[in-house]
């Protein structure tokens, strides 16, 4: 089991969670799909549901509802950073070109919290711990495994995230050419690439989680017979077994069944 024993290092994708307009089907179709387990949460946190598997979190949904003025959220899985003070964070977002959101606030004695955009377009958060680290397993079936930045402009991204969150680029050799890994500190911990052709026209930046499977095929199987669509049926890639699908809500995500590593 990948389990998670100690903080998330500032600028590593720590949690991942889903507005959607009915969080119950959410709830029903990932729980089906992944093995979670999850019930709608209480009123004092907004419903919000932390998702479990094998007694550890390892995403959230919750309810997408309008506010103010302002239309109900898009519904897509958003990819949360660490950072040890969000605060200083969402200054460094700013001052580098990035829009706030939504502004830090604290999550009860959870952490705090913030929503931003980068220069281009895509929405990201940023998790400041307390007594709530993140997700508790990562990298085994059901689990979230990546985290890709699809972006219009690679270059302003990656002076952003660099700049804003520590987060630098590195250009990949090999089968990989085109593409770019994330790393802190030498790690890596996502990947970017530029939007390819023959995407819908108008797509805009974003960032697109990728959970871990079993069996591609399968999973993918299951997925639309509940529902979900398939944008991108499996495929092999360097990584592993891929597909990208839409929830039967609309939110899209990547799943794989990643190739084994080698000793």
């Amino acid at each position: 089991m990948a389990e998670i024993t100690t903080p998330y290092e500032p600028g590593t994708p720590c949690w991942v969670d889903l507005m959607a307009p009915d969080q119950q089907a959410a709830l029903d179709f990932y729980t089906g799909l992944f093995g979670w387990s999850g019930e709608i949460g209480p009123a004092e946190v907004g419903g919000y549901t932390v998702c479990t598997l094998k007694d550890r979190p390892v995403a959230g949904v919750m309810a997408a509802q309008a506010m103010d003025d302002q239309p109900a959220p898009p519904t897509v899985w958003t990819t949360y950073f660490a950072s040890t003070d969000a605060q200083a964070t969402s200054e460094a977002i700013s001052r580098n070109g990035g829009t706030v959101l939504l502004p830090v606030m604290d999550v009860m004695d959870l952490g705090k919290m913030l929503v931003a955009a980068d220069p281009t377009g895509a929405v990201f958060g940023v998790w400041q711990a307390r007594e709530f680290a993140g997700a508790g397993i990562v990298n085994e079936p059901g689990t979230l495994v990546w985290n890709e930045l699809n972006t219009s402009d690679r270059e302003a991204a990656s002076t952003f995230y660099a700049e804003a969150l520590g987060i630098e680029t590195t250009a990949m050799e090999g089968d990989a050419k085109g593409y770019y890994g994330l790393t802190v500190n030498g790690r890596t911990v996502g990947g970017l690439q530029p939007l390819r052709e023959g995407v819908p026209a108008g797509t805009p930046s974003h960032w697109l989680v990728y959970f871990s499977v079993e069996n591609t095929d399968r999973t993918v199987a299951k997925l639309s017979a509940e529902g979900g669509t398939v944008l991108k049926p499996p495929f092999d890639m360097v990584a592993g077994r891929m597909a990208l699908v839409q929830d039967p809500q609309g939110a899209p995500f990547a799943v794989i069944a990643p190739q084994p590593m080698s000793s």
